[in-house]
């Protein structure tokens, strides 16, 4: 596929044989963007680990420092009695087999699933749907809770979801472009931070083996990995 001006613009800027300081590449991201909406900026983060083996797959939460920029639709799963906590947190769905129902028929439109340990059985049919699409509740994860409200507020407050797929790499949006670099890269450090802390015991070699940063429908931005290890 033929290269549109801008993009052909844009990758002009970014010099493929260097690795840029978490700084320098939260700066450039902004300049190299070539869509007119408020994109995202994502992390790809390749990881030295074995992702076949189940004591190395690395996954867990992190809360950003200045949220992702999106509003997450929230789902909360839940006995009447936990309904109204989870609507006063700010939930946007709230229900429990209304909505099973719904997912059965194919419905996905949340960005997260929070649900009460006591519902795990009635929703635990849904994995086939929800599983592909990241949306299935996990303890792991701090989806799955008595403490809803704690739960939905820390989503809305920018609280994400991260795990290592088949290739060894954790892909998360971490912003918008029309974020400043200092909050990009704060962003950034806080996710390599988390992973950094998750390091399994038997992986061996060289942990964190590459960083790049890219905005949506931009060029990937390599990043130094010795710039963000403290």
């Amino acid at each position: 596929m033929a290269l549109t001006k801008k993009r052909k613009l844009a990758e002009a800027k970014v010099d493929k044989n260097k690795d840029y300081s978490l700084q320098a590449a939260s700066s450039l991201v902004k300049e190299i963007n070539t869509t007119k909406f408020d994109s995202s900026v994502d992390l790809h983060v390749r990881l030295g680990v074995d992702p076949k083996k189940a004591d190395q797959q690395v996954r867990g939460t992190v809360t950003l420092p200045h949220g992702t920029g999106k509003t997450k639709r929230v789902l909360v799963l839940c006995t009447p009695d936990k309904e109204a906590e989870a609507k006063a947190a700010g939930a946007d769905f709230v229900g429990l087999d209304e909505f099973v129902q719904k997912i059965e028929g194919g419905w996905t439109d949340v960005d997260v699933i929070v649900a009460t340990p006591s519902v795990m059985p009635k929703i635990g049919r849904l994995g086939k749907i929800l599983g592909p699409r990241n949306l299935m509740p996990n303890p792991k994860t701090g989806t799955v809770t008595n403490n809803v409200a704690e739960a939905v507020t820390e989503v809305k407050g920018g609280k994400i979801a991260f795990k290592v797929d088949k290739a060894g790499i954790v892909h998360a949006s971490i912003g918008r472009i029309s974020f400043d670099p200092e909050k990009i890269a704060a962003n950034s450090q806080e996710l390599i931070n988390a992973l950094m802390k998750l390091k399994p015991t038997t992986a061996k070699g060289i942990y964190l083996r590459g960083v790049s940063m890219a905005s949506t429908m931009s060029p990937g931005i390599s990043i130094d990995t010795k710039s963000v290890q403290s």
